[in-house]
């Protein structure tokens, strides 16, 4: 989906407009860990009915003065080549995890990695969002943290944040990071 949001952000951009409020963010993680129904409930839109993103979605959000352009790419393996195709001009990089998925925890974490070690996505702030907290079995953001090594991190600024894509519990707490610490250049 393109809005008119998105192509006002575009021109911004090219004008060099100096109240552009806009910030381009890149949201990835594997499939079925929840990206696509945590930006539904950013945009406050239905999340009864969510499909596997085959490709990517693009959702514009306002929120504190910021336009947040959020690019939704699929996380499907076949698909997770062509990510690079989008880490150009990125702002924020919001990776998702499925909490209660411990199956995969070392696949996110190599993804995750690969990401984390791209030129283009270089110095790029990351927040990772532990998603899926209602369900029992999840590992919490402390566990998910200390597993996938992220205080090591010393070339970006960081976040992980506990949420639940269902009930909304933690993602506005997310995004506040995101507009108080991300700063246009």
């Amino acid at each position: 989906m393109f809005t008119a949001l998105g192509l006002l952000s575009i021109l911004k951009k090219l004008t060099g407009d100096p109240t552009n409020n806009e910030l381009r963010i890149l949201l990835l993680g594997l499939d079925n860990a929840g990206k696509t129904t945590l930006i539904r409930s950013v945009a406050q839109e239905d999340i009864s009915h969510v499909s596997t993103t085959l490709g990517f979605n693009i959702k514009s959000v306002k929120t504190d003065g910021y336009n947040l352009n959020v690019w939704d790419i699929g996380g499907q393996q076949k698909i997770r080549p062509y990510w690079r195709n989008y880490f150009e001009n990125s702002d924020v990089l919001i990776y998702v995890i499925d909490s209660s998925d411990r199956a995969r925890f070392e696949e996110t974490g190599e993804e995750l990695g690969q990401l984390l070690g791209e030129e283009k996505l270089s110095g790029v702030p990351l927040l990772v969002f532990a998603n899926k907290q209602d369900l029992i079995n999840a590992a919490s953001a402390s566990e998910i943290a200390e597993g996938l090594n992220l205080h090591t991190i010393r070339d970006r600024i960081w976040q992980i944040q506990a949420c639940s894509a269902l009930t909304n519990e933690g993602i506005e707490d997310g995004m506040q990071w995101i507009v108080k610490n991300v700063r246009k250049k």
